[in-house]
């Protein structure tokens, strides 16, 4: 490093203004794709966050990497095109990170300064900047990194450069990182800018999650968002059975594609079916969210309605897969993640799986899908498990680990119950009758529920909103968090 260089570094450590640099640079990586600076920048500043992905990355860890943040935007387009800021900031959004983003013609270089000064006095809140390099006399346009310091007698910036194998980490002006900010995005027309990134007091999503991955999202989204509204205004709408049968006989093609219970994967173990305490914990808490969407009032017309004799109640036959053939899909994704080729599920088949359950001295039953997986070459295969939230309530479980089993796992029951609440409440205002409008307004009012439902169903309500400026084409316009 040259001496300058490290007397800027040297200096802003004694200032104070290189706290959020040692948690950055345990997670800096390199982007792995020319368009990745983005999801580069993202994934190294919520791993340096510590917030949890919900799922593992390979073996036993639960880290962020660029192939897992794909849901505001194809990562092929991505890798041919690049990506926005307006996606970015969704992508920071559906991680679970708390966010604010700001163009540079809606601030100024003067709260830009604050803001980097208070992120780096801090460890708890990162700094992504998108910025255009020809500023910098640097090779290429549009880029997006993380900030990992600041020296204020200079007034420089530390730009951690994702595209390590161009530019190791500089100082920049910050007037001149400003310059480079304040420039428009040919893409969308749009002023780029900064985003701060921190950590949420509450968790993302434990037991469900939206999907915009598979194609049909976009109808299925326009239907709950759009069309619902429009059907429940129909003078036919007399009980709640007529609301609920409205929203079940109308459910576009694929819909188990748009809503699914976050399943918990990793390899099999060598020595059978022992869980961590990490692994028991996380269980538990799914298992509990489980157990309170089945005890609120709306699952109980749900699964009524879906009990009906008349056909036209039933859910779509993919909605009706049973625990094994969920968890043989499951168990493909799983050797793709491991793989690492995440989202390319069709190059694995789970040749059988084995649902068990155990009971270790003290602890509650748990459920475990094991599943033997080969390649689409047949010439290589793994153990994979499938860690399985389950009603305790209703759960007829062995205790010696053998099959026989008939668990109470995530189905559709509880999956549309999770999807009504997470509903924006505007969904039902065109409900005619106000005794009916009254009533399921109570059903799904999330001030009715326990705290850990709440915030589950409040996480993917949020989702619903993003979804919906994606499909909107909204999400360059609006880059703050949904309201929910």
């Amino acid at each position: 490093m040259p001496d300058n260089i490290l007397q800027l570094f040297l200096e802003a450590i004694q200032n104070g203004t290189m706290e959020g640099f040692f948690k950055l640079i345990s997670y800096f990586q390199t982007q792995s794709e020319p368009a990745y600076c983005g999801l580069a920048s993202l994934s190294m500043v919520l791993n340096a966050l510590a917030i949890d992905p919900g799922r593992k990355w390979k073996g036993p860890w639960r880290w962020f990497d660029e192939s897992m943040l794909d849901c505001c935007e194809p990562l092929e387009k991505v890798k041919a095109k690049g990506i926005s800021f307006g996606k970015v900031v969704c992508l920071a959004h559906c991680a679970g990170a708390k966010v604010e983003a700001f163009r540079s013609n809606l601030s100024t270089i003067d709260d830009f300064r604050k803001h980097v000064m208070a992120c780096t006095t801090s460890d708890d809140c990162h700094l992504i900047s998108s910025y255009h390099r020809g500023l910098f006399k640097q090779t290429g346009s549009g880029h997006f990194s993380p900030i990992g310091g600041y020296h204020a007698e200079k007034d420089m910036a530390l730009i951690l450069d994702v595209a390590r194998f161009k530019y190791p980490p500089h100082w920049v002006p910050v007037p001149l990182l400003w310059e480079a900010m304040n420039t428009i995005d040919e893409a969308t027309g749009l002023h780029r800018g900064f985003m701060l990134v921190s950590k949420l007091h509450r968790a993302p999503a434990l037991l469900y999650t939206l999907s915009c991955k598979h194609e049909s999202w976009v109808s299925i989204s326009k239907h709950l968002m759009d069309d619902l509204p429009v059907l429940l205004s129909s003078e036919n709408v007399k009980d709640i059975k007529d609301v609920l049968s409205t929203l079940l006989s109308n459910l576009p093609p694929n819909f188990a594609e748009f809503i699914k219970w976050v399943a918990e994967v990793r390899r099999q173990e060598e020595n059978g079916q022992k869980l961590s305490e990490e692994e028991k914990g996380r269980l538990a808490i799914k298992e509990e969210v489980l157990k309170q969407v089945q005890d609120t009032p709306l699952y109980k017309h749900v699964t009524s309605l879906l009990l009906s004799e008349d056909s036209v109640y039933q859910l779509k036959a993919e909605m009706e897969s049973s625990l094994t053939n969920v968890a043989a899909s499951i168990c493909c994704q799983g050797a793709d993640i491991f793989a690492g080729r995440s989202g390319l599920s069709d190059r694995f088949c789970c040749r059988q799986t084995c649902v068990r359950c155990y009971r270790a001295t003290g602890d509650n039953p748990a459920t475990v899908v094991s599943g033997t997986v080969v390649n689409g070459n047949g010439n290589g295969e793994q153990g994979v498990d499938v860690l399985v939230p389950t009603s305790q309530a209703k759960t007829s479980c062995c205790s010696s680990g053998q099959n026989g089993c008939s668990p109470m796992h995530p189905g559709s029951n509880d999956v549309l119950t999770a999807l009504l609440l997470a509903l924006p409440p505007q969904t039902w205002s065109h409900i005619k009758d106000m005794k009916v409008l009254q009533e399921i307004e109570n059903l799904v009012s999330a001030e009715n529920l326990p705290p850990l439902l709440q915030e589950e169903i409040l996480h993917l309500r949020g989702q619903f909103l993003l979804l919906k400026r994606c499909k909107d084409n909204k999400v360059e316009e609006d880059l703050a968090a949904p309201p929910f």
